[in-house]
């Protein structure tokens, strides 16, 4: 029923909308279990770098900068919306695990490798790709727990928003994909070490070898996509894998991307501590790469327990 023009002058709809929006706003979700915890904590671990990232992207830039750089009017006062969305963000999941008795992650030391507006623009996409797979995987645990998983959502969604204005800004595609690509707790947090200084708190998940894509680098927004078929180049050290593998064993990627889950593609060495792998057909968007000694089989998940070589490389293919 749509509220009379007398009520409105009367002054009587703040008075008939007060109440249901104070038990609103108050309502915050329950924390039910210990993965519940495990969720909540890793979302604000990546929410605590992505405030870092956004507000630097503010503060370390002009109006006139951003303008010189080709960007709308109006962009970097919208950097600084997202930033405060990602304060608001940090703040309620806090809230949320302070309520429950848990200490929220306190944020780390971050280090950023841009150096002006468009390459700070590459990064907040790559970092916000990584943010919504976070989501998306941390989602399927929260499935016993529906406001949990309500709460969550509705967060996703505005970091997909945020990411679509960032790469419609330097002419990218705002959707790239039909689906945005899941990650496992593992590889989320794997893939926000590359950005960390220090920390007074990690994590209690595993840290993966590093895999690091040498070309194509820095991570452009491609426009046209990236081809089937380019050759990606790698670098690792095989010292550091926890596994004994045979120098001569044949290597492959498994590229995590949208829903297809993971295609293995076989490498071909350039060297010691080094392959490449063609960009294999259908891939898109935000894809990530992890160096495995197995060549089909296995979803994200297995790979994640027991497959990875080496943490993903993020590799933005359109």
């Amino acid at each position: 029923m749509l509220f009379s023009s007398a009520a409105v002058a009367l002054g009587l709809l703040p008075l008939a909308f007060s109440h249901p929006l104070e038990k609103r706003q108050n309502a915050l979700p329950p924390v039910n279990s210990a993965m519940d915890e495990s969720v909540l904590q890793l979302a604000l671990y990546l929410e605590h770098l992505e405030l870092s990232l956004y507000t630097g992207g503010y503060t370390n830039f002009t109006d006139a900068e951003y303008t010189a750089a080709g960007f709308p009017p109006g962009f970097r006062e919208n950097v600084g919306v997202i930033a405060d969305h990602e304060k608001t963000h940090s703040d309620t999941i806090a809230t949320i695990l302070t309520n429950a008795g848990k200490t929220p992650v306190p944020p780390c030391t971050y280090k950023f490798p841009y150096t002006d507006p468009v390459s700070f623009v590459d990064l907040a996409n790559a970092i916000t790709s990584v943010g919504i797979g976070a989501y998306l995987g941390g989602g399927a645990l929260l499935t016993d727990d529906p406001e949990l998983l309500t709460a969550a959502s509705s967060i996703v969604t505005v970091e997909a928003r945020h990411d679509a204005y960032l790469r419609a800004a330097v002419g990218g595609s705002p959707f790239p994909t039909a689906f945005d690509t899941a990650l496992t707790s593992v590889f989320a947090y794997n893939l926000a070490q590359m950005f960390i200084v220090s920390c007074p708190q990690q994590l209690p998940i595993t840290i993966l070898p590093k895999l690091t894509v040498v070309a194509p680098i820095p991570p452009p927004i491609p426009n046209p996509p990236t081809p089937a078929g380019t050759p990606l180049k790698f670098n690792f050290d095989p010292s550091t894998f926890f596994v004994k593998v045979d120098p001569n064993a044949p290597l492959y990627i498994g590229l995590i991307n949208m829903v297809t889950n993971v295609t293995f593609i076989e490498t071909t060495s350039c060297g010691t501590g080094c392959v490449t792998a063609p960009v294999p057909k259908g891939a898109m968007g935000a894809a990530f790469a992890v160096l495995t000694t197995f060549n089909g089989g296995l979803n994200e998940n297995q790979l994640t327990e027991f497959g990875a070589l080496t943490a993903p490389a993020e590799v933005i293919l359109s």
